[in-house]
């Protein structure tokens, strides 16, 4: 099936720790710090590859991460930084974050390269920490943490046109006439499984993408059949083109088939309706009463809404050309860029405080604060001295942790545990 959606999780590479480490020469009997500095890690970062036109290289992977940094090591040598993570999609995916549904970044117009996640700092050497009064520093920076995400990888075609209708009324055979698109053509439902697309060259070097949605059933709004594949992909649409069946050999009431389907894409976005729309009464060919008034009707219900109606075969050709003028004509009065849709959320903001730590208050009042990245840091940090206290205490500040504290009703004087260590709280 046509792979227009995957979920998967990326991960960015870990910065490298800072090295701690000291000079051991001959004749150096003090040699100073010579720590260095952990290399950065590896960004992920989307690419548009106009040669993919699916999501399929993603449906049975579901892990991507990037390089971490390397450790920096002892004469002040600098880690190696982490290979960045280049994940190529076809031009109008959109990522979004799947905890919160938020669009990170539409891989559309100018977005042809996009860093969704930044790799984790190096930390610097201990070399760095060496002072007139603390010349051998005994900690270093650990790296930046890594980010991880789970994110949801949707395509939306991007075309100028879209043709929408019910199955089975001429869509294919409407894009086959116009285009060089060469869709698959039969009489059953759900003959079109994937959006066909086809560029429609007119007179004076004009032309336009088409896009042949397929075909909708009452219910797709909510999901039923394959109602949201194919709803996702009128969004990127400027102009509706209704094909229905004038000639009703299935039986089908053209009107009622318009109507139902400007009610489910209300339903699933109300913007929807706002895009200009053309009615396509398909199979005029077919119409063998003298008497059908069907044209007439559709002109008579929906022009005035301002929709023009153009009677058409696309079997023989009649009337497509001036329906396909019609839709040059609204295209020139409409914005040439394409719809992006513009960043909800920046993955980058995710910093080190949504690390996990608990704080509990323990039976003789005393405030006990755990978790990885604390015990971490305190393996780094040589808190005996003054600078490494006040490095780690910048590190609580830096997680909100210290504010927490407050929040849970710390006051001048109480005792903080952390694995170990204990201190008295002072503001």
């Amino acid at each position: 099936m046509f792979a227009d959606r995957a979920k998967i999780i990326i991960k960015s590479g870990k910065g490298g720790d800072g090295h701690v480490s000291f000079r051991r020469e001959k004749y150096v009997p003090d040699g100073g710090p010579d720590g260095g500095d952990g290399g950065r890690g590896g960004d992920v970062i989307f690419v548009i590859d106009e040669g993919l036109n699916t999501l399929t290289d993603y449906r049975h992977k579901r892990k991507f991460a990037a390089e971490p940094g390397q450790e920096g090591g002892k004469k002040k040598c600098h880690g190696r930084d982490g290979e960045d993570l280049i994940l190529k999609v076809p031009a109008g995916t959109v990522i979004k974050d799947v905890e919160t549904g938020k669009v990170i970044a539409d891989m559309s117009g100018d977005n042809k390269r996009v860093i969704v996640l930044k790799g984790g700092r190096g930390g610097q050497g201990n070399s760095h920490y060496a002072t007139a009064t603390m010349q051998a520093p005994k900690y270093a920076q650990p790296g930046g943490e890594a980010i991880e995400i789970e994110v949801q990888l949707e395509l939306k075609v991007i075309a100028d046109v879209g043709l929408v209708g019910f199955p089975n009324v001429g869509k294919s055979t409407f894009l086959s006439r116009v285009t060089n698109a060469k869709p698959k053509i039969a009489n059953y439902h759900f003959t079109t499984l994937q959006p066909n697309l086809g560029v429609v060259d007119m007179d004076e070097g004009f032309g336009f993408v088409i896009a042949d949605i397929p075909g909708l059933i009452e219910g797709a709004s909510e999901g039923i059949g394959l109602g949201h594949e194919f709803l996702r992909h009128v969004e990127r649409t400027k102009v509706l083109i209704h094909v229905v069946d004038a000639a009703g050999v299935e039986g089908r009431d053209p009107i009622a088939d318009i109507r139902a389907i400007n009610t489910e894409l209300e339903r699933y976005n109300p913007e929807l309706l706002k895009k200009p729309q053309v009615i396509a009464a398909n199979k005029t060919d077919a119409i063998y009463d003298p008497e059908s008034s069907i044209i007439a009707d559709l002109k008579a219900e929906f022009g005035k809404e301002g929709i023009e109606v153009f009677p058409i075969s696309a079997v023989s050709g009649a009337g497509v050309k001036e329906l396909l003028y019609h839709v040059k004509h609204l295209l020139d009065k409409l914005p040439k860029e394409t719809v992006v849709y513009e960043q909800e959320y920046d993955p980058s903001l995710i910093v080190l405080r949504d690390l996990p730590y608990t704080i509990e208050i323990d039976e003789d009042g005393s405030y006990v604060v755990e978790g990885p990245k604390i015990e971490k840091m305190l393996g780094y940090t040589n808190i005996e001295s003054e600078k490494g206290f006040l490095f780690f205490q910048n590190f609580l500040k830096e997680q909100g942790i210290l504010d927490e504290l407050v929040e849970k009703g710390i006051e001048d004087g109480d005792t903080v545990r952390m694995y170990g260590h204990e201190f008295d709280y002072y503001k």
